[in-house]
């Protein structure tokens, strides 16, 4: 008797779920991808994307060869050997950790359960919600786990438009509720990703993708500090990055900039913040990185302040037009981007601001800035000439930026991309 295909579910289509899904697609699997957002699952059903690194001939090519489908419709979890929850876990306004998308996700999964299945929770969280959340919703099934059903936890490690490696050369840390659970979910991602790296529990596995945000964000606060200090010094920081990175041992590049956006650095480290409070314990370096880099866009705007001031200029109407509204450069991404916030002081400033990015049509509907609605200018010589200053917040490559120094009357960079260049009208921030 033939054996039947195996098939993996893949719950939540975002910036996280849906290249996962594509992983499991490359290595052959077959993958039906759950999303709430009917827009969503219709264009993918097209072979239609919306994530813009991601070519719509890949989605093709999976769907006409049989191996992924979309759907809404979350009872055919049942016909699934593996769930893999990719849901949002965004901070609320208290800056506390907001897991009712993977709350739903997991009492949506109990309603299907199947002896057998395995259920892999990705989204990003502080060490226990494994075990603290998504299984005791699951085993109100009546099934243990372990036996009847498995649980596990694997952090995603996606790093959006980076070139340099793909999602399935990356290892893939993995964690078990019991061994049973941890053998289950290394047969699955073996499948898929190049190596895996198992550990002692889904607590470690948790813990190990706050570890790597806090690391970077942390690494980050420090040379933006030291940026901060440097200007006034009259040292160029980027020069000091420079010099300090030929040193074949003990030092690591970080680079500065106007601030944290994505979902993982400005939100992450704020999990095991929250968490840490359990065992009376105060996460200071977490807190401290925080406080610096989300001062950042502040110290931008008071450069460019200074900027407009010394070619006799006041902030108070002046155009700027800001280049690059996603958070990361060759991204479509604008959660927690500091362009917004940037665009947003500068408006309180009561400068008229106008942006453009090739990859953000229109900046609206964001939960921090409600009444915010812009839509990107073409960027063209008129639109140079036009702005007092042109703010350089995200540096995508696809920016000519010797073009846009040529055309403009005041330039302020927060990513070094003229470096090089000897010109009056370039300020640094």
């Amino acid at each position: 008797m033939k054996k039947e295909i195996e098939k993996t579910a893949v719950i939540g289509l975002g910036y996280v779920g849906l290249p996962l899904l594509l992983d499991f697609c490359e290595a052959g699997l077959q993958v039906t991808g759950f999303d709430i957002d009917r827009e969503k699952v219709k264009m993918l059903e097209e072979g239609k994307n919306y994530i813009s690194y991601i070519p719509d001939e890949e989605l093709k090519k999976y769907l006409e060869a049989g191996l992924f489908e979309a759907t809404t419709d979350f009872s055919k979890l049942k016909e699934v050997d593996n769930i893999i929850i990719a849901v949002p876990t965004p901070l609320d306004e208290h800056r506390e950790p907001d897991l009712s998308f993977v709350e739903g996700t997991a009492e949506t999964i109990s309603k299907y359960l199947n002896k057998g299945q395995l259920v892999v929770l990705e989204s990003t969280t502080y060490p226990g919600t494994s075990r603290d959340v998504i299984l005791p919703a699951l085993e109100k099934s009546g099934m243990k786990v372990g036996e009847d059903f498995f649980l596990a936890y694997s952090p995603e490690r996606v790093d959006p438009g980076s070139k340099k490696y793909s999602a399935r050369q990356i290892p893939k840390v993995l964690g078990g509720i019991t061994e049973n659970c941890l053998k289950r979910v290394e047969e699955l991602y073996r499948k898929v990703f190049y190596q895996v790296v198992p550990v002692s529990s889904t607590e470690a596995a948790e813990a190990s993708k706050l570890l790597e945000n806090i690391f970077r964000g942390v690494n980050i606060a420090l040379v933006n500090e030291m940026k901060l200090l440097f200007d006034r010094m009259g040292i160029d920081i980027w020069e000091v990055i420079n010099a300090s990175s030929t040193k074949p041992f003990g030092f690591m590049p970080f680079y500065p900039g106007p601030g944290l956006g994505g979902h993982c650095i400005p939100i992450d480290p704020f999990y095991l913040t929250w968490k840490a409070r359990e065992y009376d314990f105060a996460t200071r370096f977490i807190e401290l990185s925080g406080e610096i880099n989300t001062g950042m866009p502040y110290y931008v705007i008071q450069k460019t302040m200074e900027a407009l001031n010394d070619n006799g200029k006041s902030i108070k109407e002046a155009k700027v037009l800001v280049l690059g509204a996603a958070y990361k450069k060759d991204v479509d991404d604008i959660r927690e981007s500091p362009a917004v916030k940037i665009i947003t002081l500068l408006q309180e400033k009561g400068a008229s601001v106008s942006y453009h990015d090739p990859y953000i049509a229109v900046i609206s509907g964001m939960r921090k800035y409600p009444e915010l609605t812009l839509e990107s200018v073409d960027l063209n010589e008129d639109t140079l000439q036009e702005a007092d200053c042109v703010l350089v917040v995200t540096d995508h490559s696809c920016f000519d930026f010797g073009w846009i120094l040529e055309h403009s009357n005041l330039v302020v960079d927060t990513r070094n991309v003229f470096k090089g260049y000897k010109d009056k009208k370039i300020y640094k921030a």
